[in-house]
């Protein structure tokens, strides 16, 4: 099965985002680059592990920060996504995925 665009695009946007909370720390990422962040360790787990456990390891906070920061930005479908229980959002993810993605480039073409 190939990666759709959205996956590609989540993995390069999250490799930006991870060198530059890695290089100038947590506190240089906008609000943007957090949410996208979570949103890349959501997919991380699900993609390679099947479910949310590994996401809590990498990031616990993803779903709380995520929920937050999709409400602050303005991006229902991300901020729904990420207001489930980690059983729901498991269950919900690949056909949340696209929705949430679209959100985000929109956000950031703004």
């Amino acid at each position: 099965m190939n990666p759709s665009d959205n996956e590609t695009w989540l993995i390069e946007i999250g490799d930006e985002v991870i060198a530059k909370k890695a290089d100038k720390g947590e506190e240089a990422l906008s609000a943007i680059e957090r949410l996208i962040y979570c949103v890349w360790v959501a997919d991380y787990s699900m993609r390679n592990a099947g479910d949310l456990l590994t996401a809590e390891d990498l990031y616990a906070p993803y779903r709380e920060e995520g929920e937050r920061l999709a409400e602050r930005i303005g991006l229902t479908k991300t901020r729904a996504a990420f207001g489930l229980s980690s059983a729901k959002l498991e269950a919900s993810y690949f056909s949340a995925f696209e929705g949430i993605c679209s959100e985000l480039q929109s956000c950031l073409a703004r």
